[in-house]
């Protein structure tokens, strides 16, 4: 008796159910044969093929050929061997399980005179230990001569497969979000490069600290996906590729930081944003440019704040009951106030409001105001603007600044206009901004997580409300009317200017200190020697807040 025939007497007593079939796979020198070194179905084979007379037939000898890794077989049961038998020798090859189990189902009866039908199936695929994956699909039969066939298509092998795609194990663990932003973004990566940045995150003076929170992605990932002819994965079919860990959410915003980084990129000297969310106390950006070097000045270089001190020795003389907003000052072009003399910036107002004379900055107006007050009132009003305060956040080293009470006289005239022994940090002052819009103290942080909360070593007390609503409508004049008009086009913003001078006086910083809505800001120009050119970088960094 032929083979043929044999195979056809072992068909007409065949069961309906095909019984399970476990077959090891025997590794050696690396594993099963690469599908191009196994033989390919030859026509001759092919039309030696046994004869399966029915639909239930031709279904049980395909799974069960399957199972047992007999590809060539198989394929010879199908209408296109040579690509079944490339699919499945394929198949067997990459995924290399220990066992496969293969099950019939269902075959529908073929209608009167119908040619083809279907046929429910389960493949179970052990995979090795703890990766056991089983799936349903259908095969497509038709009747072909004296015979049934499977109709070969990929679905053949899974369900989800198309034309071009094939199965292949992945166990290097993909790239995914460890630190995403205050929006969800991903900041931090981890994968097989490693953890890092995402490249769309530029946050160069916060990378230590974000990817230092980010927990490496576990490498036991295993899964089967379905890829395309260039190896792309299209989907996870078992398993996964990812750790499955909750990404750590930061207050960094990927937005915010490109707008402050690209308004400092336009600056050609050092140039320094530090932006901070008052509602919150969430670190949005801190961005520095190239020339302003690598060591993060923006967040603990202390430096003379100039007339940005304005804000505190206002809140002093306020608190003090010396004036109101709307109070009478004197603006000369220059005073004598103890054995310093006082000047403004070639302007003279002469008798005005404190409101106006802080909206031009008015040094002669201020440094009257400082010489009235107590000797400690300029350390007291800047305590509560948070400049004496101390914070650890988790991943970062800051100072706000060093303001104590003054050692004489004259010492305090020039720390009423932000000169002699005051310095603060830019990220000191974003934090005095956002105190006034606020309204009151606020924590900086950098993590969302209670985990990493940070901690008040050394906190503070914000100005009373009543003192807060004067300085506040004071600020918002220096944009309206003021020094600031260059950011009267910005939306509702409310700040402080500020030129200070260092070492011998020949030069000087350049300062802007204020919020807009939610994003309280310092805009810091070492060296700029003018505050303007802060302004314009203020005018830059809120057209790209959105």
């Amino acid at each position: 008796m032929s083979p043929a025939g044999k195979r056809a007497v072992l068909i007409g007593g065949a069961v309906v159910m095909v019984a399970i079939v476990a077959v090891a796979v025997v590794l050696l020198t690396g594993g099963s044969p690469a599908p191009e070194a196994a033989a390919e179905p030859t026509a001759t084979s092919a039309a030696a093929g046994p004869v399966a007379p029915d639909p239930t037939s031709a279904a049980q000898l395909y799974l069960k050929d399957v199972a047992a890794e007999q590809t060539d077989e198989a394929s010879l049961l199908t209408d296109n061997p040579h690509d079944a038998a490339a699919a499945l020798r394929d198949a067997w090859y990459t995924l290399k399980p220990t066992g496969l189990q293969a099950k019939l189902g269902k075959v529908a009866e073929p209608a009167a005179g119908a040619a083809k039908t279907t046929a429910a199936y389960t493949l179970t695929w052990d995979l090795g230990p703890g990766h056991v994956w089983s799936y349903d699909g259908s095969l497509d039969l038709v009747h072909s001569g004296d015979s049934w066939r499977v109709h070969w298509t990929p679905a053949a092998l899974h369900p989800k497969l198309q034309a071009g795609q094939r199965l292949v194990i992945a166990t290097a663990p993909a790239d995914e979000a460890v630190v995403v932003d205050r929006d969800g973004k991903p900041v931090v990566i981890s994968g097989p490069g490693g953890t890092h940045l995402d490249p769309a995150a530029k946050f160069p003076l916060l990378t230590q600290a974000l990817t230092g929170q980010g927990t490496s992605s576990p490498s036991d990932t295993f899964a089967v996906q379905r890829v395309d002819t260039s190896g792309k994965a299209l989907e996870t079919l078992f398993g996964k590729t990812e750790s499955g860990q909750q990404a750590v959410k930061s207050t960094v915003s990927i937005s915010v930081q490109n707008a402050a980084q690209a308004a400092v990129d336009s600056y050609r000297g050092k140039a320094v944003i530090v932006a901070i969310q008052p509602s919150n106390g969430g670190v949005l950006a801190v961005a520095q440019n190239a020339a302003a070097g690598t060591s993060p000045s923006a967040l603990h270089g202390l430096y003379a704040p100039g007339s940005t001190f304005k804000i505190a020795t206002a809140t002093a003389a306020l608190e003090a009951g010396i004036v109101t907003k709307d109070s009478q000052v004197a603006c000369p072009l220059t005073a004598r106030i103890g054995t310093r003399t006082i000047s403004n910036e070639g302007f003279d107002l002469g008798t005005t409001t404190v409101h106006r004379a802080f909206a031009h900055s008015c040094n002669t107006s201020f440094g009257q105001l400082a010489s009235q007050l107590p000797p400690d009132a300029l350390a007291g009003a800047a305590s509560q603007y948070g400049l004496n305060a101390d914070f650890d956040i988790p991943g970062l080293t800051t100072e706000m600044g060093k303001v104590g009470a003054a050692g004489s006289a004259d010492e305090q005239v020039e720390e009423g206009i932000g000169q002699g022994t005051v310095q603060v940090s830019p990220f000191g002052e974003a934090v005095m901004a956002a105190t006034v819009a606020a309204g009151k103290a606020v924590t900086p942080k950098l993590w969302l997580d209670a985990s990493s909360a940070t901690t008040v070593n050394e906190g503070y007390r914000a100005p009373p409300a009543s003192v807060l609503a004067s300085v506040r409508a004071m600020m918002r004049e220096v944009v309206t009317g003021g020094t600031a008009t260059g950011l009267a086009r910005s939306g509702t913003v409310y700040g402080k200017t500020g030129t200070a001078q260092f070492g011998d006086g020949a030069e000087a910083h350049g300062w802007f200190v204020g919020y807009r809505g939610d994003v309280a800001f310092c805009v810091f120009l070492e060296g700029g020697n003018d505050s303007g050119p802060a302004v314009t970088l203020g005018a830059k960094f809120l057209a790209g807040v959105k």
